[in-house]
């Protein structure tokens, strides 16, 4: 058994982990990473992810600090137009729409799409070259134990790491979160969200596109073109056995439902992906420290996939626990006044985050026509009440 001596351990071989691994190298302190599997970094590949993520102006500068926004430019697809439609009935019928436009917030996009594999190949060939990371996959954190000077970490194969900081991005389940005794809040809406590719004969030209419904939006997220066509990657949300149902449905009748769903505003959809499921779920921390431990991304909070919040929020936590490193230097690494200020800084935007999309997925999911028509006048007045309209865009894009 040995040990090993770092500034810095993570938990967790997902994007905020792997991102905050580079980030924290970049920055100048030595660091570990732990996890129990590497990335899967093929689109093709059994366990992809095959989710987007739509990275807003704070996670594209991270990117650009950190060297990974070089190696993911070229299949980074700008969001320019965010277009929201409210439709009732099936088929759908749409009622209204409205459309965002990032040129007035002065910016020439809301944010730059990407597929989270792509983000994961990018990560793992960007930090081959860190020196001053050393990526453990295939082991886990199993235990620890905090003293004044820093945190004795115990690992799967038995070896341990000495670290100043600990810090937890394993994810909703977190095995760290549990070690160092804090609780969580869990709200579970019986939902499942399906995520896929697609190819359309219409151009996205750059427009994200969510449709209101029932079981929540189903959302058309600009991509590169793929094959020569148009392509968008895919967010549908419904109630669990829906989406099971259809995640299990054959090819061709899958293609003609979700073209209906999309009200064929880009033309009839065709599947150039698997189909996936993921649970939809909120949860929330209840508090994003504890002695030599800070809890981020997943591990602090669970956002519903719903205006880009989730992974954004989570590279806000890391953009702000790196400059408190930072700030507080080797000496003050991991100590109480870091922790307790990432603590206060963060928990306050977090918890307003959550609430507010809890609340959204809540009137987007309902099928009553009271809480539709409600929907529709709220999508109205955050378009049309341009006071409203700048605070709601300036707070979805991460300021």
């Amino acid at each position: 058994m040995a040990r090993t001596h770092t500034d810095i351990l993570i938990a967790g071989g997902g994007i905020a982990g792997l991102t905050a691994a580079l980030a924290f190298g970049r920055a100048g302190f030595r660091t570990v990473l732990v996890s129990p599997e590497p990335p899967v970094t093929e689109g093709n590949a059994d366990g992809s992810d095959l989710r987007s993520t739509a990275f807003l102006q704070p996670a594209k500068n991270l990117f650009e600090q950190i060297g990974l926004l070089d190696d993911l430019a070229e299949t980074a697809t700008p969001l320019n137009i965010l277009r929201v439609v409210d439709t009732v009935n099936w088929p759908p019928q749409i009622r209204d729409s409205r459309e965002f436009l990032a040129t007035d917030m002065g910016e020439q996009s809301f944010g730059w799409n990407l597929m989270n594999w792509r983000v994961l190949q990018g990560l793992a060939r960007v930090l081959k070259a860190q020196e001053n990371v050393d990526l453990r996959f295939g082991t886990s954190f199993v235990s620890m134990v905090a003293r004044d000077s820093g945190a004795i970490v115990r690992l799967s194969n038995g070896d341990s790491v000495a670290a100043k900081l600990v810090i937890a991005a394993d994810g909703r389940n977190s095995a760290v979160r549990e070690a160092a005794g804090i609780g969580v809040k869990t709200t579970r809406y019986g939902q499942k969200t399906l995520a896929f590719v697609v190819s359309h004969p219409k151009p996205h030209a750059n427009v994200s596109t969510e449709i209101y419904n029932q079981g929540g939006p189903f959302t058309l997220v600009p991509l590169q073109d793929l094959n020569g066509q148009p392509a968008s990657a895919v967010v549908w949300m419904n109630r669990g056995p829906r989406a099971e149902e259809l995640a299990a449905m054959e090819k061709t009748a899958f293609e003609a439902r979700m073209s209906e769903r999309s009200c064929y505003i880009l033309g009839p959809l065709h599947l150039k992906s698997e189909r996936r499921l993921w649970p939809i779920i909120s949860q929330r921390a209840e508090r994003l420290s504890a002695a030599r431990v800070a809890i981020m991304a997943e591990a602090a909070h669970v956002i519903p996939p719903i205006g880009a919040q989730g992974l954004n929020t989570s590279l806000n936590d890391l953009i702000l626990l790196r400059d408190l490193a930072l700030m507080a230097g080797h000496d003050g690494l991991g100590g109480e006044r870091m922790l307790k200020e990432y603590d206060r800084k963060r928990s306050a935007d977090i918890r307003k985050r959550v609430q507010a999309i809890d609340l959204f997925n809540r009137v987007t999911r309902s099928p009553h026509p009271q809480v539709q028509n409600l929907r529709l006048t709220g999508m109205k007045a955050a378009h049309d009440l341009t006071a409203l309209r700048h605070a709601i865009m300036r707070a979805g894009m991460g300021h």
